[in-house]
């Protein structure tokens, strides 16, 4: 009779040990090898299998239908609405509010006609209907049940709407790492567990037809709990993002096979659940006051939406020597960058100041463009002038100081034109080859930036109080640095 084999495995990464070892030779966290007991038999060898059928690149495929959520925010992420047969996964901090969003999207889907089925493996059912009452969801025709047993959910679902039954058209499953498989001894949340279980879910939605969608639990790094092949056996991966204490929520999409990555949806927290913001760009900038040194707006693109947000800069005397860089919103080691070419391309003196960095609003910028409306708020508050507050910034800069194009230029205009900004800071547009003109709208001037010494020089010269770069141009000539010539 075969035994069962005990194998270690690294909670963290997966990685698969002989023995047990206090810290993981693949990725390096320490205390995450557990003992995983596999059962006697489940290593079987291929079977015999069939032939499959191999076919060319040519060939039309019409686009996968959509059932649309309700949730305009939540659909724009998916790239539409969800795509039958598909797995989707959401991560986020604990109380963020996942739960809340997958049960408004639930509910509204529900009141459309479609089958709903929502199980949770953290809360009880009754849990869930207080929350519902709380949001004004009681009325909607959702299917509630708590369990954890991976069988039991397929033995429940498989098979639904072949008879008289309506087919489930969207099951929600509250928290993947919550959910068990009998066939591992290993206790819910370990590798084994999760891997198996979102693999047995996942062959359930593609036998059955319905849209899968997983609630995860996320590390203190900020990743997603559980192994990574989880991340690549799924359709969609959306991240949740946002401080506790901001009413802010950003629902970020890292992967999406039907549609495109590394677009954003904007909620709002409230007492009624999370309300949808249609236009961030405009609640970004509501409390920004233009009159006010170490502010700049920056155009940026989140996915296929352009937003614009507030760069907050302050400067701080530190005549100490051992000055403070501190961020938040944006990456720190490119604001290190970004000091060294202001300070060596640009003659600004920064070696006695601390510098403290902020990106209004709690949403966080990944994107090179960033660079020069970070460097004009650095500029304002070392000079003390604020800058137009009818001017809008985008643009990377390089090491040697130049100010290079990036994507999406006329998109991130016409968002500046549509909320009223007359002025557009960005980098020289450059004639000949294949590349088609930059076009300005109607209304909006252009200031065309090559050299952070051309920024620099705007601010010089101006009363304190001034706005600096009140006026456009076409082609601004270099003009000196903040740093006076010896």
């Amino acid at each position: 009779m075969a035994k069962s084999t005990a194998r270690y495995i690294c909670q963290s990464c997966g990685a698969v040990s002989p023995k047990w070892g206090g810290r993981c030779e693949a990725c390096g966290a320490w205390n995450t090898i557990t003992e995983e007991v596999q059962p006697a038999g489940q290593a079987k060898a291929l079977a015999s299998g069939r032939r499959i059928t191999l076919v060319g690149l040519e060939g039309e495929a019409a686009p996968p239908p959509r059932m649309e959520l309700g949730l305009t925010e939540l659909d724009r992420v998916l790239g539409g609405g969800l795509v039958p047969a598909s797995a989707i996964l959401v991560g986020g901090d604990p109380g963020i509010g996942k739960s809340t969003l997958m049960l408004q999207a639930a509910a509204s889907l529900a009141r459309a006609g479609r089958r709903v089925v929502y199980i949770s493996g953290e809360e009880s059912v009754d849990q869930l209907r207080m929350r519902a009452r709380r949001l004004g969801l009681s009325s909607a025709p959702v299917e509630l049940a708590s369990a954890t047993g991976v069988q039991d959910i397929a033995a429940t679902l498989s098979g639904a709407g072949r008879g008289k039954e309506q087919p489930v058209s969207l099951l929600v499953i509250d928290s993947i790492q919550t959910m068990a498989h009998e066939a591992l001894d290993s206790a819910p949340g370990t590798v084994s567990q999760v891997r198996a279980s979102a693999l047995e879910l996942i062959r359930l939605a593609k036998q059955e037809g319905f849209a899968l969608v997983l609630v995860g639990h996320v590390t203190k790094d900020g990743a997603l709990a559980g192994p990574r092949v989880m991340e690549h056996m799924v359709d969609a991966v959306l991240y949740f993002e946002g401080e506790r204490g901001h009413q802010f929520r950003i629902l970020r999409g890292v992967k999406n096979r039907f549609g495109a990555t590394d677009e954003i949806g904007v909620f709002e927290m409230t007492e009624e659940g999370l309300g949808e913001v249609v236009n961030p760009s405009a609640l970004f900038l509501a409390e920004r006051r233009g009159n006010i040194a170490g502010s700049a707006v920056f155009a940026g693109l989140e996915g296929t939406r352009p937003v614009l947000m507030e760069i907050q800069a302050l400067l701080s005397p530190n005549p100490g020597g051992s000055p403070r860089r501190s961020v938040v919103g944006w990456d720190s080691g490119r604001l290190g960058m970004l000091l060294a070419v202001l300070e060596s391309r640009g003659g600004l003196r920064l070696a006695q100041q601390d510098v403290y960095l902020n990106v209004a609003g709690g949403l966080r910028i990944t994107e090179p463009a960033a660079d020069l409306a970070v460097a004009a708020a650095i500029a304002s508050a070392a000079a003390g002038q604020p800058t137009d507050p009818s001017l809008a910034f985008f643009g990377e800069i390089g090491l040697s100081g130049e100010v290079r194009q990036v994507a999406q230029a006329e998109a991130r205009l016409k968002e500046m034109a549509k909320l009223g900004f007359t002025s557009a800071a960005m980098p020289r547009r450059l004639g000949g080859g294949t590349r088609r003109p930059i076009a300005a709208p109607s209304g909006l001037g252009l200031i065309e930036i090559g050299h952070v010494s051309d920024l620099l020089g705007r601010f010089r010269d101006k009363p304190p109080g001034a706005a600096a770069m009140p006026t456009t141009d076409k082609t601004p000539e270099p003009e000196p640095a903040l740093e006076d010539s010896e």
